[in-house]
């Protein structure tokens, strides 16, 4: 169960971690119900590792080397997750692909962040997709994590409208700056427990 200080989430990373950021800051303002139990990455020199040390959050390097299937460091981040208490899960830029292994241990208990408007422009380079295809609005979605690739059930979006003369980076940053409002606020949606799974829809009761 939750503390006090409310759902414990475990967050895994890979790179630079500004959702993290984003998270933490909203938990130390009062914003989000929750607290980091911990945060994974896969790479030591993620940025987001010291992110996580400055506020005193245990801070874990797990490399997938020494793991001889996909499967096995799955089975290793959960029993890190539970050893430490983790209720929800967050993918904040991890950059592997879950197994079942850790998705049915967390089952509806996994949340990732997508710089598109699911279904639209699934998997990498989600910016560069859109700009390709010429769409007016872009943006970013918050879903559940299942089996496939960016296919769980949608819990929050935000648009982002697209500017005749934006660049993958100058969308992207835009796009960042809804990501860090939206994310913060399904993770207080879990938190309250005012979220439910219906088949692909995600139910937010008031």
């Amino acid at each position: 169960m939750s503390d006090n200080r409310g759902v414990k989430l475990g967050v895994l990373v890979s790179g630079n971690g500004t959702n993290l950021q984003a998270i933490i800051d909203a938990i130390e303002s009062g914003d989000l119900s929750a607290r980091v139990a911990c945060v994974i990455s896969n790479k030591g020199e993620a940025f987001a590792l010291e992110r996580a040390r400055k506020h005193g959050i245990p801070a874990i390097h797990l490399p997938y080397k020494g793991f001889d299937s996909r499967e096995a460091y799955d089975a290793a981040l959960v029993k890190i997750l539970q050893e430490h208490g983790v209720e929800l899960v967050i993918l904040a830029g991890f950059m592997r692909i879950l197994t079942p292994v850790i998705i049915d241990a967390f089952h509806n208990r996994i949340m990732n962040i997508h710089p598109a408007l699911l279904p639209a422009f699934p998997g990498l380079d989600a910016q560069k997709q859109a700009l390709d295809y010429g769409v007016k609005v872009s943006g970013c979605t918050v879903h559940f994590v299942d089996a496939g690739c960016d296919t769980g059930p949608i819990i929050i979006q935000a648009p982002v409208p697209v500017e005749n003369d934006d660049t993958e980076t100058t969308l992207s940053e835009r796009i960042h700056k809804e990501e860090h409002q939206i994310y913060p606020k399904a993770i207080q949606l879990f938190a309250e427990g005012r979220l439910s799974v219906a088949g692909r829809r995600v139910i937010i009761s008031s």
